[in-house]
């Protein structure tokens, strides 16, 4: 039944070498693109000739920004553009899909050469000449030059949530004020399959591509393109990692597009390590003030957070909303608050452009109330337990200060659970024996709330084919085993069995809309879609068998039966006798679902780590987490999103940093220069789960992807600042080797 452990459907392919990735089916006889780059950060261009590369050899075509504009295509990207408290919507000057007057970050594309070889594009992209005049390059949150003129200061947004009046008065009265500054490093999302697409023309496009979803990507190409939407069809094969990084639409897939469409012949780019470093959008980059308030019995009276977030160069395609309104979702985090104030202000600088990455606000935001509540613990003279304890909310369902409601959980006994599986008690006697070997530990608290995002719709439908079912889904697994969990669903479902049913997904011909994957969104909405396509076939079969048999015909357990009749057919034999019968309207259901509700995941996540004040080593020695996901439809698939999640938590807490200098050139633009987890940097991690089920959808399921993250960057943080807290060192994210042990040695030289 749902919720019992089995293995993965896919692991079987990918273990094997059998997945079928965007770089496996490029057709035969593909060209290749590759993309000339600035290697500058702020330049005007004022000189461009690629007549030389034009004529070189294998070269098909060469374009332009002012060839695609010639060519009627639409330069400008889409951007959501944030409301502001005025009424107005942030501003976002236009990102042309090639460079056209002046460069703005390192890495963004001005010419598309396709060859008939990847060196000959390579080799013609050095025959183009072009002169920049550089420009002062804004890299800094404030003070910088200017990027565009309708942005004065570099401000995209200004983005407010709350009442600010009602939280200032309730901290002035305050009996306790605690203000934390939190700063969310810059991360490089380094999916194991970099970006890569290729584009045919038939009279229309195909456009493959290793994305997050076909529907966006559909659209976008359609209005660039100015093509009719059924002139357009996109798809997404197996998927090598997203991380809301490949949800967007790229500069890049226009003008592979286009040359598809004026050659006549595949056009193939895909992307290496160090061109998706400079390339892909990044993630987090924000500085947050935090401001908490409390009675003198230590409950929370109040909550306001200041926070700037970098936007890059661009207003990305979902940038803008990601520390405004998502961050606003979770704000006050697992606290019963109802005085709270947010203020978020977007600005550009010559960087790659930051959009979502895993949890996409929501980490941020828990990061920063539990960063603040461990350093109100400290002032207080709390344990930090002790301290959420007194400000959990307690009773459900729970309205948030932003109007939206939680409709189910236990924090308490979460924070009752996580002291008991992490060894509370024990806590003491590993912190001597750390010290003993001279050892710093620490001990870091973390609870969060999830808010889960995307679309509430989807739709689902089961066709019968002979001998097996074909299920069309609107979602787009990029590697967390939706083809098991979907399988499995219907399986249980309908007792057809696992091995006749196929999973399609990723094709906007065989499907007609779909919200894609992101935000934790896709088994709650799929599955429920899934049930309600199984209702409708049941019932339609239901009625036929019944009018075969002139007399009722129910379904249960997987066979429908007829009371006093020896009748026991299967849907697969029900589906045979309809076909036999004429009636294929009962071969294919589909059924679209809109959730009425948001689910809200939660728990809480406990880290030990070591330190050695010596050389700054930080080893993470335990990891726990307890997790209410509702009802657990896969444990083990939830189990891999928990692990990878909190390795992906673990890299940016500790070693993960896009660093750039002064002139806007990125340091860290390889492996060599970028740390990312390995295996041995992480322990086993304990998981346990302590399920609320939700009432916002039937199965009661709550969505994990990201929770694995949200939990483990504040976890992380408020260990090491436990560790460090006696030596009286401060730093912030990432929490490297050589940032530690320049604040322990700079906090050692203070005088005292």
């Amino acid at each position: 039944m749902f919720g019992r452990a089995q293995g993965r459907i896919e692991d079987a392919r990918f273990l094997t070498g059998q997945g079928r990735y965007v770089d496996d089916i490029v057709p035969e006889g593909a060209l290749f693109a590759a993309f000339l780059r600035s290697p500058m950060a702020h330049a005007e261009i004022t000189a461009l000739d690629v007549s030389a590369a034009r004529v070189a050899p294998g070269v098909a075509l060469v374009l332009t920004a002012e060839d695609l504009r010639t060519q009627g295509v639409v330069l400008g990207m889409a951007a959501h553009r944030t409301r502001q408290p005025d009424g107005t919507r942030g501003v976002a000057p236009e990102r042309p899909v090639l460079a056209q007057g002046r460069v703005r970050f390192v890495g963004e594309p001005l010419v598309m050469v396709v060859a008939e070889t990847a060196e000959q594009a390579r080799d013609a992209l050095d025959l183009i000449e072009v002169d920049y005049a550089e420009l002062p390059a804004a890299v800094a949150f404030e003070g910088e030059a200017a990027i565009f003129p309708e942005a004065p200061g570099n401000r995209a947004f200004v983005y407010e949530e709350g009442d600010g009046a009602a939280a200032e008065a309730a901290l002035a009265g305050s009996a306790h004020r605690v203000t934390v500054e939190v700063v969310h490093n810059r991360i490089i999302v380094a999916a194991m399959e970099p970006r890569g697409a290729f584009a045919t023309w038939d009279g229309r496009l195909h456009f493959c591509v290793n994305g997050q979803g076909v529907w966006v990507q559909k659209g976008e190409l359609a209005r660039h393109l100015g093509l009719p939407p059924d002139a357009v069809q996109v798809t997404n094969p197996d998927v090598g990692g997203g991380f809301g990084m490949k949800a967007a639409t790229y500069p890049e897939y226009v003008p592979i597009a286009q040359a598809a469409r004026l050659l006549g012949r595949p056009v193939r780019w895909f992307s290496d390590r160090s061109e998706a470093m400079l390339s892909d959008n990044a993630g987090r980059d924000l500085v947050a003030v935090a401001e908490l308030g409390f009675d003198a019995d230590f409950r929370i009276t109040a909550y306001r957070v200041n926070l700037v977030s970098n936007l890059g160069a661009y207003s990305a395609q979902f940038g803008q909303g990601i520390q405004g309104e998502l961050f606003a979702k979770v704000l006050t985090g697992v606290y019963d608050i109802q005085a709270a104030h947010l203020r978020a202000v977007g600005v550009y600088t010559n960087t790659t452009p930051v959009d979502a990455y895993r949890g996409a606000g929501r980490p941020e935001a828990i990061l920063t109330i539990e960063r603040a509540m461990d350093e109100a613990a400290r002032q207080l003279g709390l344990t930090a337990e002790d301290l959420r304890e007194r400000n959990v909310i307690r009773a459900f369902p729970y309205r948030f200060w932003t109007g939206e409601e939680i409709d189910s959980g236990d924090f308490q006994r979460i924070l009752t659970r996580i002291g008991a599986e992490s060894d509370l008690a024990g806590y003491p006697a590993r912190r001597a024996a750390s010290a003993a070997r001279g050892l710093l530990r620490g001990r870091g608290l973390a609870l969060y709330v999830e808010a889960i995002l995307g679309s509430p719709v989807e739709g689902a439908t089961v066709e019968f084919t002979e001998g097996g079912v074909l299920l069309f889904v609107g979602t787009q697994s990029n590697g967390q085993g939706h083809e098991t969990v979907y399988t499995r669903m219907l399986a249980e479902m309908t007792g057809i069995p696992e091995d006749r049913i196929t999973v399609v997904q990723g094709d906007s011909d065989r499907i007609a809309k779909g919200g894609g994957t992101g935000g934790s969104r896709s088994v709650t909405v799929q599955g429920t879609a899934i049930r309600a396509s199984v209702a409708g076939l049941v019932a339609a079969f239901e009625a036929f068998l019944s009018e075969q048999e002139g007399q009722p015909v129910r379904f249960a357990e997987g066979v429908f039966r007829a009371e006093g009749r020896n009748l026991a057919l299967t849907l697969i034999e029900a589906a045979d006798l309809a076909r036999g019968k004429g009636r294929a309207d009962l071969l294919r259901h589909s059924a679209e679902i809109k959730l009425q509700g948001r689910s809200f995941p939660n728990g809480a996540h406990l880290a030990e780590v070591e330190i050695d004040p010596e050389t700054g080593a930080l080893r993470l020695d335990r990891y726990c987490a307890v997790d209410d996901f509702g009802t657990l439809m896969a444990p083990e698939l939830v189990l891999g999103q928990v692990h990878g999640g909190v390795a992906q938590g673990f890299g940016q807490a500790v070693m993960e940093q896009a660093a750039y200098d002064g002139q806007g050139q990125l340091l860290s633009g390889s492996f060599m220069d970028y740390a990312i987890p390995r295996a041995a940097d992480l322990p086993f991690i304990r998981f346990a789960s302590e399920p609320s089920p939700t009432r916002t959808n039937p199965f009661g399921m709550k969505g994990c992807g990201e929770a694995g993250t949200v939990g483990a960057l504040p976890a992380l943080a408020n260990a090491v600042r436990d560790a460090l807290a006696p030596l009286g060192a401060r730093l912030e994210m990432p929490y490297s080797p050589g940032r530690i042990w320049a604040a322990i040695v700079e906090a050692q030289a203070e005088p005292v």
